[in-house]
């Protein structure tokens, strides 16, 4: 499978063979399976306090002849927090057992509960080759909302990682004729309903993702950019490639990246 290069002005250059990861079969459940993976491991643990409900004293006796029991007094044996007593005539309150008023819960949710959904080496790797494989087929493309250019995948030359400014990375990607998808990703919406209260008012548009070969100047410059992402080839993973689980991103590679992934194996069998 054959591709064209294009250099910073949008024009066609020269011809580049892709390597296998981008021939995957498509397997969107794969996709989703590693995407939720990925999201379960950034859950925050939470859970009640082990010792929750349980700090009263509720030692009652059930022998017949101790004085601190409820022997004969024809109460339920629930465990019982004394509030007073006098002598051996006593004033206490079901607190403890969860069907009592002020009591522990039944079954809180645990702290130390492992939230992580791990994934099979295998099934990650052919998750990402299939993510990949995914961002060269324009109908999926369409479908996640991007306004696709003529030509998929888009792979530029090299020199398009050495740009410093902001203003000139916007400039290369009207060159691609990206313009539209960039104006699309600048609107932002007022989220409806409590999500305003919670830092989060405004729901924007997931845009174009960028693969570098390296650390380069275009992490820094290209990420004021809205809804756009740059990461390196080596870095890559599902959700990058299908955010939302939804496989079909509109992904611009550099010619290094298409390079490094094919000698180094990258994300192979």
């Amino acid at each position: 499978m054959k591709a064209a290069i294009l250099n910073i002005e949008g024009q066609k250059t020269t011809e580049i063979d892709l390597p296998k990861q981008f021939t995957e079969k498509i397997r969107e459940d794969l996709i989703k399976r590693a995407v939720l993976s990925l999201q379960s491991g950034r859950r925050t643990a939470y859970g009640a306090d082990p010792e929750a409900g349980k700090r009263a004293s509720v030692r009652i006796s059930k022998k017949r002849r101790d004085y601190r029991g409820s022997y004969g007094h024809g109460i339920a044996r629930t465990p019982r927090k004394v509030l007073s007593r006098s002598g051996t005539r006593f004033f206490w309150v079901g607190a403890f057992s969860p069907n009592t008023v002020g009591g522990r819960r039944a079954h809180p949710p645990k702290a130390e509960k492992k939230l992580a959904e791990k994934l099979n080496e295998k099934e990650r790797k052919k998750a990402i080759r299939s993510a990949i494989s995914a961002t060269t087929v324009k109908e999926l493309i369409k479908s996640r909302g991007h306004l696709v250019p003529e030509q998929v995948p888009i792979i530029i030359e090299d020199k398009f990682e050495t740009l410093a400014k902001t203003k000139d990375v916007k400039k290369v990607l009207e060159n691609l004729k990206l313009n539209k998808e960039i104006e699309r990703c600048a609107r932002k919406k007022v989220r409806a309903g409590k999500g305003k209260l919670r830092n989060r008012k405004y729901k924007t548009k997931t845009g174009p993702l960028i693969v570098v070969s390296k650390k380069c100047k275009l992490q820094e410059s290209g990420k004021n950019l809205p809804g756009v992402n740059i990461v390196n080839v080596s870095s890559l993973n599902t959700e990058y490639l299908a955010p939302g689980a939804q496989p079909g991103r509109l992904a611009i590679w550099t010619q290094s990246a298409i390079e490094k992934m094919k000698k180094g194996g990258l994300f192979a069998k």
